[in-house]
């Protein structure tokens, strides 16, 4: 079973905010749901919200992939999401994506071999102004004007903190 009987009932309101025949439009919603519930959205996951919004798979897995806030493997505890737009890359981004990968000893869309850390890049998280700026997740807090420095000890706190 991949949704308990709450949240199945969550997103039978959700699907109540759109018409009959109109349930797609729940789609973001409920993946999102069913991420927060399982971390990840695998393709029997899918399957099943495609089921619960009457919706053909493919249509729910053309969603899934499109978006960079979905993880379509497993990933680790903390979801470091770094931005790579030309802003961030002008006051240093891709030499702190070198670090970050160096520090954590992974690559880009790779999960740290303790399950702590996936490292994902991302286009333009909005901060273009305190760039190189990066998100982490599940609460996705906000880390700007980072420096190697500052991304040393905010892995060293969250290490502290597992």
């Amino acid at each position: 079973m991949f949704f308990s009987e709450s949240r199945i009932k969550e997103i039978e309101e959700i699907k109540k905010r759109y018409p009959e025949g109109r349930h797609k439009s729940a789609l973001l919603p409920v993946l999102h749901l069913a991420q927060a519930d399982h971390s990840w959205l695998s393709v029997d996951l899918m399957d099943e919200v495609a089921r619960l919004l009457k919706l053909e798979p493919i249509e729910v897995y053309e969603v899934a992939s499109f978006y960079t806030m979905f993880h379509l493997k497993p990933v680790g505890k903390y979801v470091i999401e770094v931005c790579r737009t030309g802003p961030c890359c002008n006051v240093g981004a891709e030499e702190l994506i070198h670090h970050m990968e160096d520090k954590l000893g992974i690559r880009i869309g790779e999960t740290t071999s303790d399950g702590l850390f996936t490292l994902k890049t991302v286009e333009c998280l909005a901060a273009c102004g305190t760039g190189p700026v990066l998100q982490i997740g599940p609460e996705y807090h906000y880390h700007e004007n980072l420096t190697p420095e500052k991304f040393d000890q905010l892995i060293s706190e969250l290490r502290a903190k597992a």
